[in-house]
């Protein structure tokens, strides 16, 4: 493994972590009738996006087989 492909799999421990993270809060907050919809909302697009995060980086870490 490369350098390179040592720190993606870092990036992507951090994103899946905070992933993981967010999806717990979302749950917690979900169950809870007070919560704060718009922060709620705001939580699910951030998740979302490390989602599309996630899925970019570990398609860098797939070899390039044309080359």
């Amino acid at each position: 493994m490369s350098t390179a492909d040592a720190d993606i799999e870092e990036k992507l421990a951090r994103l899946r972590e905070e992933h993981r993270d967010l999806d717990d809060a979302i749950t917690v907050m979900s169950d809870d009738p007070a919560t704060d919809q718009l922060k709620l909302t705001r939580m699910k697009k951030r998740k979302l996006r490390l989602k599309d995060q996630i899925a970019y980086w570990e398609s860098h870490l797939i070899p390039d087989l044309g080359a």
